[in-house]
């Protein structure tokens, strides 16, 4: 297999940090979270730079960390839940690397976020039907920008990473022979 980028998208709580920490292992790729990564660089939580800076700084952000994976390979990306909403970044993930996307019911996703106060689209809104609403806006753009679609309700990050594994025509033995 050629050495290309991976990019995990999707919704909030899909499963992309933990699925990306759980296939890096496996394929022994470089990973990469981005949320993680434009924190560390900015000095700041996601929460405070759309709060200072406002959503559209942080979109530009994250189209820029896109494009440095231009010309890379053997990267494991988590991208930000909005990444693959903006066509310049879903072009340049295609054409680095392999994109795919992670899927949630609402109910799933309102489970594993509800605690969590770093989630600044949801703020004052932290509920199954809002959630519900958003998913159905972004939907189109995560499937459009899809190369493998996975679905991670009732699954563990072993379970999804073998998942993908298999769509990418990989097992585990063969990916860390790499």
């Amino acid at each position: 297999m050629v050495e290309r980028n991976i990019f995990l998208i999707g919704f909030m709580g899909t499963g992309k940090t933990t699925v990306s920490r759980q296939l890096g292992q496996l394929l022994r790729y470089q990973e990469l979270d981005m949320d993680q990564e434009i924190e560390r660089r900015e000095g700041q939580k996601i929460s405070e730079i759309f709060e200072k800076k406002g959503e559209a700084y942080f979109r530009a952000l994250e189209t820029a960390l896109i494009g440095e994976f231009r010309g890379k390979s053997g990267y494991l990306i988590s991208c930000g839940g909005g990444a693959a909403l903006r066509p310049e970044n879903v072009e340049q993930m295609k054409k680095s690397g392999t994109v795919v996307l992670l899927t949630a019911s609402p109910e799933t996703i309102f489970v594993r976020v509800r605690h969590g106060g770093d989630r600044p689209l949801l703020n004052g809104n932290m509920n199954v039907s809002y959630i519900a609403g958003l998913m159905e806006q972004r939907a189109p753009f995560y499937e459009a920008a899809a190369d493998i679609t996975i679905v991670t309700d009732g699954k563990n990050p072993k379970e999804i990473a073998e998942e993908i594994l298999g769509k990418l025509k990989l097992t585990s033995n063969e990916a860390g022979k790499k």
